[in-house]
């Protein structure tokens, strides 16, 4: 049982249930093999059970790559990662213990990485996507955000982020000095900050750090299935969301 385990393990759903049913074919031909039969059924089980139990571990969560015939940040000369290579097979970076996949980007955190998804700077906006540990109470992770990546976009024209949050696992706050600051920096060409898709302890933690009053988050922000779409309808959705928030607080 645990040499089968180990197979299990070891090979994809698909592998498995290609050879389950090459074996139980096989056994079909030479009915005298009753072994192979039961070989077949055992590995076409452990096949059902792993694809019902199956975890997503660290190194397998990729950015978004949908977009990437529209847009990509190593090719922009205005992004903050131009010119990056990456590799697909090389693990290197990783959140404490854990491998990340290659194609996250290092912008100075140890356990925070992003992707600029998407850039638009005819319209002002960027849409960003982190994953990993937020940490501005030891390491100051927003520090990082905002000298590194948002000044330099801010400086090429982009006013609105979206930052995509759902694997944003945890956040540890201090204090709202650099978030005052990001939201000054764009407040007066009509810019914003959006957080989507927080975690329900990481939105409480960020509204103990009361960052709420420059950085738009919360449950209307949160359960947006965006992925399905094109970045310029999420813009469009978010811009419609944050304007309608607006007129209704009279702001």
């Amino acid at each position: 049982m645990q040499i089968y385990s180990l197979c299990v393990n070891q090979m994809s759903q698909r592998h498995i249930t290609f050879y389950a049913l090459n074996v139980i074919l096989a056994s079909l031909r030479y009915p005298q093999q009753t072994i192979a039969i039961e070989m077949g059924f055992l590995f076409l089980i452990f096949s059902i059970v792993y694809k019902s139990n199956t975890t997503t571990y660290m190194h397998d969560i990729e950015p978004h790559y949908h977009w990437r015939s529209h847009y990509t940040a190593e090719d922009d000369d205005r992004s903050p990662f131009y010119g990056r290579q990456y590799s697909e097979f090389q693990y290197s970076q990783k959140i404490y213990n854990y491998f990340i996949h290659p194609q996250w980007d290092f912008f100075g955190s140890q356990t925070l990485y992003m992707k600029v998804l998407f850039a638009d700077y005819e319209e002002g906006y960027a849409i960003l996507e982190l994953i990993g540990e937020w940490n501005d109470c030891l390491a100051n992770d927003v520090m990082y955000l905002k000298r590194e990546i948002a000044d330099q976009m801010i400086d090429a024209g982009i006013t609105k982020f979206i930052v995509i949050c759902e694997n944003v696992l945890n956040f540890h706050g201090s204090d709202d000095c650099y978030y005052e600051e990001w939201y000054e920096d764009i407040r007066d060409e009509g810019g914003w900050i959006c957080f989507l898709n927080t975690l329900d302890h990481v939105e409480e933690e960020m509204q103990s750090t009361q960052i709420q009053q420059h950085v738009n988050f919360g449950d209307q922000f949160n359960h947006i299935n965006w992925r399905p779409h094109e970045p310029k309808l999420l813009y469009r959705l978010v811009q419609g969301m944050l304007e309608g928030q607006v007129r209704q607080l009279g702001w």
